[in-house]
């Protein structure tokens, strides 16, 4: 097996509301929607976006639960200021600022916020790691 990810898909319970945050409050643009799913090209991967109940039939487990699920999703900057003007951006679009951007034992500035379905995303500023022009993370220099 190759070492990547091609995928990410959130279950979330109102596409609609979900589709017009990541558009909104993230200033992403929709790639691909069809009815039932969304997808938002990234760099060399996609997030997907599709109703979480049916996300569970899917994958045969149950839809049942809440709390953290062990997983979050992280944006890198290039920045301080950058980290601190995504969170004030995604602040102002609905999202919940679960931790304020700061300083984090690693080294970096980091803050979470959760989107409307609680999925927590990481915008952090490692300045160990290099972003490309495209914002593709490397972890050493390209």
């Amino acid at each position: 097996m190759e070492q990547r990810m091609s995928v990410v898909t959130l279950g979330v319970n109102d596409l609609a509301r979900s589709k017009a945050f990541y558009q909104q409050a993230l200033g992403w643009t929709i790639s691909a929607d069809e009815g039932q799913i969304a997808f938002f090209q990234l760099n060399g991967m996609v997030l997907a976006l599709y109703p979480r109940d049916a996300l569970a039939d899917d994958a045969q487990v149950s839809g049942e639960g809440a709390g953290f699920a062990g997983v979050t999703l992280a944006y890198c900057t290039r920045s301080r200021e950058e980290t601190d003007e995504i969170l004030r951006q995604v602040e102002r679009a609905g999202a919940r600022i679960v931790k304020p951007a700061r300083e984090v034992f690693w080294g970096g500035y980091s803050g979470y916020f959760a989107d409307p379905d609680g999925h927590l995303w990481e915008v952090a500023h490692n300045p160990f790691w290099t972003l490309d022009e495209k914002g593709n993370v490397h972890l050493e220099a390209p």
